[in-house]
């Protein structure tokens, strides 16, 4: 029934249904981030936040990891189910299930192994070290829940319970943000007890989301039907999504140590409220597209290309009013973004200010760098994908953070996600073009 709605529904109907939803269940994700970013600037204070910042790339490893099994194997599942192949489509999801339980385990061994020389490659400085550790221990050991969370997220939406997977992920948030007062005022646990209120909300999503294994309505059934081909399938599918989500933790790993060299540590404070606050930006354009992907991949598979075209157009709308509106909240309102997560003194104020004003004209674009990269994933064309991902997540921002501190100094830092953006919406706006005539 749910599969036929993608398939006959109105297109602006099946969008909006998914729509809130997709977003919330992505926006909550980043606020676990979020919380934990304004309970320690509060709590603890602005070494915390650059010890937290420090972190974040690994956390958006474990999620990437999850989400290029989930996004990969979930948009081979809409797809062949929208041919009508049960068995093929089950067999996808327990490629992905097999494979994210991989991820799981590694990242748990590997990360604890080699857990110091992890803290120095990402750049923790000895001011910062106490905080850092405390934090990234839990966060190590919650590890194999995120990769599940991201998973589970992307199958549950996929078989037609999008309700169910903002639920989960709506209680998991909550739980956490409740939880980070607890522990870090009360408790007074510092930064382990912040990351501690993430892990739990983060296990309570996946409990939440594993209750859709005992529904009626569940598709998700485990058949023996796994290959070598699907694993590379997945793989080259799902490797933008990795992209994407990892991409954020490589950009903010090259600013910290851009910023370390410029301005020090008061660069990755001032850094730490414009990352967190661009998580929730992320989060609502990842959620916007992810509202729009069942509906490309099942129609799409079904044959039905005038629907895809009605779904991507619809997709791009929203994702241009929304990228507009992002963008005039950082140039007007840059000093009340500061204030959500510290006290800040004249001198964080004085760089953050134009700092968040240079680097929010990035969104004037990303949410259709991401629209884009979507509908070519959704659609089963990875390689398209992948370079849109690759272009604004890697390869652009890996030179230009290089290249413009040199000729602008700390403002060419602030800028480069905005350079790299677009130059990569003209790079999609020729990929769709070729398309779409």
């Amino acid at each position: 029934m749910k599969q036929n709605r993608l398939l006959e529904d109105p297109v602006r109907s099946v969008f909006l249904s998914y729509l809130l939803p997709s977003v919330s269940a992505t926006l909550v994700t980043s606020i676990y981030i979020l919380a934990d970013t304004m309970m320690i600037g509060r709590g603890i204070g602005s070494v915390g936040i650059a010890a937290l910042n420090i972190l974040l790339p690994l956390y958006s490893t474990f999620f990437g990891f999850g989400m290029m099994c989930g996004i990969g194997g979930s948009v081979l599942f809409g797809f062949s189910r929208g041919k009508g192949n049960e068995r093929e489509a089950r067999g996808y999801f327990t490629t992905g299930l097999l494979m994210a339980l991989v991820f799981a385990v590694l990242t748990l061994t590997l990360c604890n192994v080699f857990f110091d020389p992890l803290l120095r490659l990402l750049g923790v400085t000895p001011a910062m070290r106490e905080h850092a550790v405390a934090y990234g221990r839990v966060l190590v050991t919650a590890s194999p829940m995120c990769v599940m969370s991201s998973f589970l997220q992307a199958f549950v939406r996929n078989d037609g319970a999008p309700k169910l997977a903002m639920a989960g992920v709506i209680s998991g948030g909550v739980t956490n943000v409740i939880l980070d007062y607890v522990f870090i005022f009360i408790m007074k646990w510092g930064m382990g007890g912040a990351m501690l209120a993430t892990a739990t909300g983060t296990t309570l999503t996946v409990l939440i989301l594993s209750s859709h294994f005992f529904s009626k309505e569940n598709h998700l059934k485990p058949l023996w039907n796994v290959s070598l081909k699907k694993v590379l399938e997945i793989l080259g599918n799902g490797l933008a999504s990795f992209i994407l989500e990892v991409s954020n933790g490589f950009v903010t790993f090259l600013f910290n140590r851009q910023l370390l060299a410029y301005v020090g540590d008061l660069g990755v404070v001032v850094y730490g409220i414009i990352s967190n606050t661009a998580l929730v930006v992320t989060s609502i354009s990842n959620g916007m597209a992810q509202a729009v992907q069942p509906l490309l991949s099942a129609n799409y598979g079904a044959g039905k290309r005038d629907r895809v075209r009605q779904g991507l157009g619809l997709g791009i709308r929203v994702a241009l009013a929304a990228g507009l509106i992002f963008t005039a909240s950082g140039f007007f309102f840059p000093t009340q973004l500061a204030y959500l997560f510290l006290e800040p003194t004249e001198e964080i104020l004085s760089m953050a200010v134009p700092a968040i004003r240079l680097y929010f004209l990035a969104f004037l674009v990303s949410e259709w760098n991401i629209m884009c990269s979507t509908y070519f994933q959704s659609v089963v064309q990875p390689r398209r994908s992948l370079t849109i991902t690759l272009l604004r997540g890697v390869v652009l921002n890996t030179a230009l953070v290089m290249v413009l501190p040199v000729i602008l100094g700390v403002n060419g830092i602030w800028l480069v996600v905005t350079v790299s953006e677009f130059i990569t919406a003209a790079v999609a706006f020729l990929f769709i073009r070729r398309e779409t005539h």
